[in-house]
């Protein structure tokens, strides 16, 4: 069954906690969404609440994917330039299937449904994300038709001696 997507959803309590246990669970599975496991939901909280912040004052858009039993299964922020020279591009940011739903081809649906919200928003003709090194995400990246347009070697430190690339993926959407 495929996920129910939602841009802008309300934050409630029960939204906020399954954001945070969607985090926990892709951070303890080995997902590359800005921590190393093992993480609690207090160690991701502080994150999600600058997420919060940036929502509130216009700079960061939340896509939720919602699974058949209504759960938060997937999401990707949004977030805008506020370069002047940069605001015809977006980012996107965290994004994450929950790992029971990997496999389903969910990701290639929140890909696209990023994109369908991003083709929506004035003015933006591009989208740009970063993904690390080591997991082979740029090939899944890829695979949903964004490009590697850089590479910075050794970039990510997850733990010592163990060193992945920060890479850059664009969407052109014109």
């Amino acid at each position: 069954m495929a996920l129910t997507f939602e841009l802008d959803p309300a934050i409630s309590p029960a939204l906020r906690e399954g954001l945070l246990a969607l985090w926990a669970d892709v951070s303890n599975a080995g997902g590359s969404v800005g921590f190393v496991a093992p993480v609690t939901v207090d160690d991701i909280r502080p994150e999600l609440v600058k997420h919060f912040v940036a929502m509130v004052e216009g700079r960061i858009r939340l896509l939720v994917g919602r699974d058949e039993a209504g759960e938060v299964a997937a999401t990707a922020f949004i977030a805008f330039n506020t370069h002047r020279l940069m605001r015809h591009w977006v980012w996107l940011y965290t994004v994450m299937v929950h790992p029971r739903h990997q496999g389903k081809g969910y990701g290639r649906d929140l890909l696209a449904a990023a994109e369908e919200a991003a083709r929506g928003l004035d003015g933006i003709e591009a989208i740009r994300l970063t993904c690390r090194g080591g997991h082979g995400l740029e090939r899944f990246y890829g695979s949903c038709g964004y490009k590697e347009v850089g590479r910075v070697p050794g970039a990510i430190r997850v733990a010592p001696g163990d060193d992945r690339d920060d890479i850059f993926m664009l969407l052109p959407l014109l």
